[in-house]
C-alpha cells in the first residue's frame, strides 16, 4: 500500500448522522452507536465480579471491539481515498495491562481470539488502503520524575505497541504510515528526559513513536529538538494557540524538518478549530484571529477547546495547502461528520481548480 497520496480522517468515535429522523427510535441509535464503536469497562467493576463472570465480561467486551473496530475500518475503507485514515480508540483491549485482567488475556482461548482478531484488523485495513495510528492519553508518559508514573506510561506504550504488532505493523520504522503519537509529558524532565527514557522502549515502540507539540509547555520549537531521535507532529492548532495567533504555511522553514524527522515515511499533522461558540458571528472566509479572541476576555484554554466541525474555510483552504506533505488527524467532537465535511470542500476546491477540470475533461 502506497502512503505518498494525501490522506484525512476521523480519530477514535464514529458519530452516527446528526438527523435523529433518520433513525425510528432513541434506542435503535443507540444501538447503531454501540455497533459502531468501542466499549468499555471499569477495572473496578470487573474486579467485583465473580471469576467466571469476570471473564464472560472481558470475552464479550473483546469481541464487540474487535468487530466495532473492523466495521470502522471497512466504513473508512469504503470512502474515497482522500479519507482512507483512522485514529483507532485505545481501549480495543480493556484491562490488558491491569491485574484484574491480566490472566484471562493468558488463557489460550483468549490470545487466539485477540490475535486472529487484530491480524483481522490489520489485514482489512492494508487491503483498503487505510492508514492508522493510536494517540495514548495525557498519562502516557515515558519520562517522569516519579518511578511509578514513568512505569506505568512505558507500559502503556507498549501495549499500544503490541495492538500494532499483532496488527501486522510490528516490523520496522512505521510500516505503512502506522504510528503511536504520544506528548512530551511533565515541564520535568522535560525533552532531556523523554530523549533518555527512548531506550527504556521495546524495538517495536520506539519505530512506531511520535511525539506532538502543544499547547502550553512544549511548543513546536522546543518538540523540534527531539527531531533526530522521533518523528513530530505538526500539530496547527496548537501552534497557533501556544504561539498567540501564527499560522504555519507549508514554505515554512520548520517544515522540512518535520519531514526529514519521519525519514522517508508521509508525516502526519493534526488540525481543529476553536469552539462554534467562540467564532459566533466571525467570517469563516476569514482564518480566525487570536489577539481579538484574547481582547474579546476569552482564556487561552477555552480558544484551544475543539469545536464540533471544521466550519472554517479558510483554516480548511491551509489544511489543504499541506496536504501536499503531510496527512491530517481532525482533530473535532463531530468526528466522521468533521472529517467528511473537511474532506468534501477540498475535494470541490480542488474539482474548480482550472488544471484539474482541464485534466478532468480531457
Amino acid at each position: 500500500m502506497m502512503m505518498d497520496t494525501p490522506r484525512l480522517g476521523f480519530c477514535c468515535t464514529f458519530v452516527l448522522d446528526d438527523d435523529p429522523a433518520s433513525f425510528k427510535t432513541l434506542k435503535a441509535a443507540r444501538e447503531a452507536t454501540l455497533h459502531m464503536n468501542l466499549s468499555h469497562t471499569t477495572m473496578s467493576h470487573l474486579d467485583t465480579l465473580a471469576p467466571a463472570a469476570r471473564r464472560a465480561k472481558l470475552e464479550g467486551l473483546v469481541r464487540h471491539n474487535l468487530g466495532a473496530l473492523e466495521r470502522q475500518i471497512a466504513w473508512v475503507a469504503a470512502r474515497p481515498p482522500l479519507e482512507r485514515l483512522l485514529r483507532m480508540a485505545s481501549n480495543v483491549l480493556p484491562g490488558y495491562t491491569h491485574a484484574v485482567a491480566r490472566s484471562i488475556y493468558a488463557e489460550p482461548e483468549m490470545v487466539d481470539l485477540v490475535e486472529t482478531g487484530l491480524a483481522r484488523v490489520g489485514e482489512r485495513a492494508r487491503a483498503g488502503g487505510v492508514r492508522l495510528s493510536f494517540h495514548p492519553g495525557p498519562f502516557c508518559v515515558i519520562a517522569s520524575r516519579n518511578p511509578n508514573a514513568e512505569r506505568n506510561g512505558i507500559s502503556e506504550l507498549e501495549y499500544h505497541a503490541e495492538l500494532m504488532a499483532m496488527m501486522g505493523y510490528g516490523g520496522g520504522w512505521h510500516p505503512q504510515g502506522a504510528h503511536i503519537n504520544i506528548h512530551v509529558g511533565a515541564r520535568d524532565p522535560g525533552i532531556e528526559g523523554f530523549r533518555a527514557s527512548l531506550p527504556k522502549l521495546s524495538q517495536t515502540a520506539r519505530d512506531l513513536l511520535t511525539v506532538e507539540n502543544d499547547e502550553n509547555a512544549f511548543g513546536l520549537d522546543t518538540v523540534l529538538d527531539l527531531a533526530d531521535d522521533v518523528p513530530v507532529v505538526l500539530d496547527l492548532h496548537h501552534h497557533w494557540v501556544q504561539s498567540g495567533g501564527v499560522y504555519i504555511e507549508p514554505d515554512d522553514s520548520r517544515i522540512a524538518r518535520i519531514r526529514d524527522s519521519w525519514r522517508g515515511v508521509r508525516p502526519i499533522a493534526h488540525i481543529s478549530l476553536s469552539r462554534e461558540a467562540l467564532l459566533e458571528g466571525h467570517d469563516p472566509d476569514t482564518l480566525p484571529d487570536y489577539p481579538t479572541l484574547i481582547g474579546a476576555g476569552h482564556k487561552w484554554r477555552d480558544i484551544a477547546a475543539h469545536s464540533h466541525l471544521m466550519g472554517n474555510r479558510a483554516l480548511n483552504a491551509l489544511v489543504a495547502r499541506h496536504l501536499a506533505w503531510a496527512d491530517f488527524e481532525i482533530e473535532a467532537k463531530g468526528k466522521n461528520l468533521a472529517s467528511t465535511g473537511i474532506a468534501a470542500e477540498i475535494g470541490d476546491a480542488r474539482a474548480a481548480e482550472p488544471s484539474r477540470g482541464t485534466a478532468s475533461a480531457a
